[in-house]
C-alpha cells in the first residue's frame, strides 16, 4: 500500500519538474535562428539591395545571404538569381523583390512589380510557398515550375504552372491552378479570373530552364544535399576525390599563390546571425557555410556536410552557419587582437577542421548547437554534448587542439577597421608571426566588435539603381501573417552595444519598441476568407495581357503562340494529346483511360476541393502525390534550350544518341581528373619550394619572385586547361554534328493524327 503514494509522489514531481523545464526549452528554441536562408547566386545587370531594417540601396553582391525583411530591384534589362534549399528564384527586368518572411517552415515573398520563376523540388508536408501581390497570394501546393508576373499598374496578376499545382487567394475567392495552365487575375476588390492553357516560352524561360539544366547535371550532387546552397557552382570551379581520412573532399582551383579559406572576402552583420562572411569567389558560398575545410599535403580542400537524402534513411537538413571559424588573439598575441572586448587594432580567425565543434556567438538553445554541428560535419551528440560543457558552459579550451591554427597560411588577420566597414580582407591582411599563432589563446565566439552602418550595407557600391517610388508604397495581398517587419538598425546597434557587441536574442529584439513597425506593415492586406470559384472570361473586355520577358507591359508585342482571348480554349479529344502539344516529340502520351474533359478552369468533381487554410492541404495536394491531373507530361526543364510548342515553324531537333552522350560525359570526367591529378602534382610541388625558401630565410624579394613565378604557372596551367578542354568539346561536337548528319528512320504515318504545320 505504500508503494502507490510513493509512486504518485514520484509522478507528480516529475510533472512539476516538465512543467517548469518546459517553458525555459520553448523560451529557448523561440531563439534559435532559421536553419536556412537564401542565397544571392546570380546577378546581371543591374541589380539594386537594400538589407531589412534600413533605407540604404547599395549594389547586390553575389554570396550576400538574403533573409526576411532584404529587398531586391532588378533594372531594366537585369536579371538575378536566388536559393532556398532545393528551390531556385529567378527575377527578370524591372522586378521588386523581398521577404516578408523566411524561417524552416515559411517562405513568403512579395512581388510589387514584374516577374518571377519558381523552382520547387520539394516541399516537406509543414512548409508554406506563398508569393504576394498587389491583388492575390499565391500558395504552392505541390513540387513544380511555376512563373508570376505583376503588371506596371498593380492590377492584374499572371500565373503559369507548368508543373506543380497552386491556389490563388483573393477578393473572398479561390482558384486551383493545374499543370499546363495560365491563369489572368485583374482587380483589386474582387478578382475577375481566366484560367487557360499555356501558349509559348519566352527568353526569360528558356534562361530560367538552361539554369535548371545545370543544377540536374551537377556531378556535386552526387556528394552533397541538395539542400546546400551553392553545390552547382563547385563543378566548374574544383574537382572531387577521395581522401582515405575524410572521404571525398573537394578542391577549388585557385591561381592566387597562398590562397585559404575565410581569406578573399568581407566581413558584414546580418540579424540575428551576426558577423558573418561572404566569399568573393564565384563558388563561394557552400564551402564557407556548410562543412569543414582541412589540409591535404599542403593544399585545403573542402569536406562536404550531410549527404544527400535517402529513401528509408532518416535526412537531416543541413543547417546554415555565418561562418565556421574559430577566433585567435589574447594580450600577448603580437597585433593586439582585441578577443572579449580588448579594444586591440585587429582580428584573426581560421576555419573549423573536421570533427570540430562550431560554437554560435548568436543565443541558441542546446538543440540548436547540436544540429548546426552534426548536419555539417562527421561528429556524434556526444562530442558536441562534451565539447558544450567544457568550451560553452564551463569556458575552458585550453584542452581543445585545432587542426588549421597551425596549417600554412591557415590563420587570417585584418584590422579592426577594416574588419567593421566590410573592406576585402585579401587587400587588408595584417602579418602574424607563425610561432606566436600556434600558442595564441583561441576563442570560438566572434569578437565583441559592434558593428557600424557600413557592417550592414556590406561591399556593394553605395550608388544604385533606385527603383520606382511604387515599389517601396504598393501594398500587396497576404493568406499568411508575415511577422513585424525588421527593427530600424539604429535600435538594432543600441541593443547591440548594450549586449556588449554580441546579437542580442530574438526575442528581445521582439521586444524593442519601433514606431516604423506599424507603418512598415500597413502596405500588407490579409486576404479575407476564400471560397472556391470558376474563373470567367476577363479577356473579352480587354483586362489583362498576357506578360512577356522584359517586365511584361500592357501593349508590348506578344509572343507567338499565345491564346486568342476572344476564342475559347480548344476542347481535348479523348486519347489525344491536348491541341497546344500535339505532334511534339517530346512529350510523353497521355493516358490510355483519360477522364472526360472538364470545362477550363472548373473543379473535377471527383476531386475535393481545396481548403481555405494554407496550413492544412487534402491528401491529393501533399508533396509526394501524383497531380490531380489526367496527363503526365515531361518538365520543360527537360526540353531542348533550341525547342518550342508545336504550332511554330521550327522543327523539332532530331533525337540525340544516349550512348554518345553518356561517352561524351565520361570524357569530360576523365579529363577533368586527369587536370585535378596534374594541379595537385604542381600545388604540392609549389608548396614545398615554398618550405625550402622559409627555411632558408631567404629575403622578401625572393619570396616575391617565387611567388609571381608561381602564379604564372598556375595560369599557364588553367590556360592548357582550358585549351584541353575545348578541344575536347570541339571534337564532341563534331562527332554530335555527324550523328545528326545520318539518316532518321521515319515514324509510321499517323491517319488519324496528321503532323501539323505552322
Amino acid at each position: 500500500m505504500r508503494k502507490h503514494p510513493l509512486k504518485l509522489a514520484s509522478l507528480l514531481s516529475i510533472v512539476l519538474a516538465v512543467a517548469l523545464f518546459a517553458p525555459q526549452r520553448a523560451a529557448a528554441d523561440e531563439d534559435d535562428p532559421p536553419s536556412r536562408v537564401a542565397r544571392l547566386s546570380y546577378a546581371s545587370g543591374t541589380v539594386s539591395f537594400n538589407p531589412g531594417g534600413t533605407d540604404d540601396w547599395v549594389s547586390a553582391v553575389v554570396n550576400r545571404p538574403i533573409t526576411t525583411g532584404d529587398k531586391l530591384w532588378t533594372d531594366n534589362g537585369a536579371r538575378a538569381e536566388l536559393h532556398i534549399g532545393s528551390a531556385a528564384i529567378r527575377l527578370s527586368s524591372n522586378t521588386g523583390f523581398s521577404f516578408l518572411n523566411l524561417d524552416d517552415r515559411m517562405a513568403q515573398i512579395r512581388l510589387t512589380e514584374g516577374t518571377l520563376n519558381i523552382r520547387v523540388r520539394r516541399l516537406e508536408q509543414d512548409e508554406t510557398f506563398e508569393i504576394d501581390t498587389p491583388n492575390l497570394a499565391f500558395s504552392i501546393l505541390r513540387p513544380g515550375n511555376y512563373k508570376i508576373n505583376v503588371n506596371e499598374g498593380g492590377d492584374s496578376t499572371f500565373v503559369t504552372v507548368r508543373d506543380g499545382e497552386g491556389e490563388v487567394t483573393g477578393g473572398g475567392s479561390a482558384y486551383t491552378i493545374h499543370p499546363r495552365e495560365t491563369g489572368t487575375f485583374s482587380g483589386t476588390d474582387q478578382l475577375d479570373a481566366d484560367i487557360q492553357r499555356f501558349g509559348d516560352y519566352d527568353d526569360f524561360d528558356h534562361w530560367c530552364g538552361d539554369r535548371d539544366r545545370r543544377e540536374d547535371r551537377s556531378q556535386s550532387s552526387r556528394y552533397v544535399s541538395s539542400d546546400v546552397i551553392g553545390y552547382e557552382d563547385l563543378d566548374d570551379n574544383g574537382g572531387w576525390r577521395q581522401v582515405p581520412e575524410y572521404g571525398t573532399v573537394w578542391f577549388p582551383h585557385t591561381t592566387i599563390v597562398g590562397w585559404a579559406p575565410y581569406r578573399y572576402g568581407h566581413w558584414v552583420w546580418i540579424s540575428p546571425w551576426g558577423w558573418t562572411w561572404v566569399d568573393d569567389a564565384p563558388w563561394g558560398f557552400a564551402p564557407f557555410h556548410y562543412g569543414r575545410w582541412v589540409t591535404v599535403g599542403g593544399v585545403w580542400g573542402w569536406v562536404p556536410c550531410a549527404p544527400r537524402a535517402v529513401v528509408g534513411i532518416a535526412y537531416v537538413r543541413p543547417v546554415y552557419a555565418p561562418a565556421l571559424v574559430a577566433w585567435v588573439g589574447g594580450p600577448h598575441f603580437s597585433i593586439g587582437i582585441g578577443i572579449g572586448g580588448g579594444g586591440g587594432v585587429g582580428v584573426a580567425w581560421f576555419p573549423l577542421a573536421p570533427r570540430e565543434v562550431y560554437v554560435p556567438s548568436y543565443h541558441v538553445s542546446r538543440t540548436y548547437v547540436t544540429n548546426v554541428n552534426v548536419s555539417n560535419t562527421t561528429v556524434n551528440n556526444t562530442v558536441v554534448n562534451n565539447y558544450y560543457n567544457t568550451v560553452v558552459v564551463n569556458k575552458n579550451v585550453t584542452n581543445i587542439k585545432y587542426v588549421n591554427q597551425t596549417a600554412p597560411n591557415g590563420v587570417t588577420a585584418t584590422s579592426h577597421e577594416a574588419f567593421t566597414s566590410a573592406r576585402p580582407v585579401g587587400r587588408n591582411m595584417l602579418k602574424v608571426d607563425r610561432r606566436e599563432v600556434e600558442t595564441a589563446q583561441v576563442n570560438v565566439t566572434t569578437p565583441m566588435v559592434a558593428p557600424q552602418q557600413r557592417s550592414v550595407l556590406g561591399a556593394g557600391a553605395e550608388r544604385a539603381a533606385q527603383p520606382p517610388a511604387r515599389f517601396e508604397g504598393r501594398s500587396v495581398v497576404a493568406k499568411t501573417a508575415p511577422p513585424p517587419a525588421p527593427v530600424s538598425f539604429v535600435k538594432q546597434q543600441q541593443e547591440i552595444q548594450a549586449n556588449g557587441g554580441r546579437p542580442p536574442a530574438v526575442s528581445q529584439m521582439r521586444r524593442v519598441p519601433t514606431e516604423s513597425t506599424p507603418q512598415a506593415r500597413s502596405n500588407i492586406k490579409i486576404a479575407p476568407p476564400a471560397q472556391m470559384a470558376t474563373p470567367q472570361n476577363a479577356r473579352a473586355n480587354g483586362r489583362g495581357q498576357r506578360p512577356n520577358d522584359n517586365g511584361n507591359r500592357p501593349g508590348q508585342p506578344q509572343p507567338s503562340g499565345q491564346v486568342n482571348p476572344n476564342q475559347p480554349p480548344a476542347r481535348n479529344i479523348p486519347g489525344q494529346p491536348p491541341a497546344d502539344v500535339r505532334n511534339n516529340s517530346n512529350r510523353q502520351p497521355l493516358d490510355n483511360n483519360p477522364a472526360p474533359p472538364q470545362p477550363t478552369g472548373q473543379m473535377n468533381s471527383n476531386k475535393p476541393p481545396a481548403p481555405n487554410n494554407a496550413g492544412q492541404q487534402p491528401q491529393s495536394n501533399r508533396p509526394g502525390n501524383p497531380p490531380a491531373t489526367n496527363v503526365r507530361e515531361k518538365s520543360y526543364n527537360d526540353r531542348p534550350s533550341n525547342a518550342r510548342p508545336s504550332g511554330g515553324n521550327s522543327n523539332p531537333p532530331p533525337p540525340v544518341n544516349p550512348q554518345l552522350d553518356q561517352r561524351h560525359q565520361q570524357q569530360l570526367e576523365q579529363l577533368r581528373q586527369k587536370q585535378d591529378q596534374e594541379r595537385q602534382r604542381v600545388e604540392q610541388r609549389q608548396v614545398q619550394e615554398q618550405q625550402r625558401v622559409q627555411q632558408k630565410n631567404a629575403e622578401d624579394a625572393r619570396r616575391q619572385q617565387v611567388e609571381q613565378k608561381q602564379q604564372q604557372q598556375l595560369q599557364q596551367l588553367e590556360q592548357k586547361h582550358g585549351q584541353q578542354q575545348q578541344k575536347l568539346e570541339q571534337k564532341q561536337q563534331q562527332e554530335r554534328q555527324k550523328q545528326q548528319e545520318k539518316p532518321q528512320s521515319k515514324p509510321p504515318k499517323d491517319e488519324k493524327n496528321p503532323p501539323q504545320h505552322g
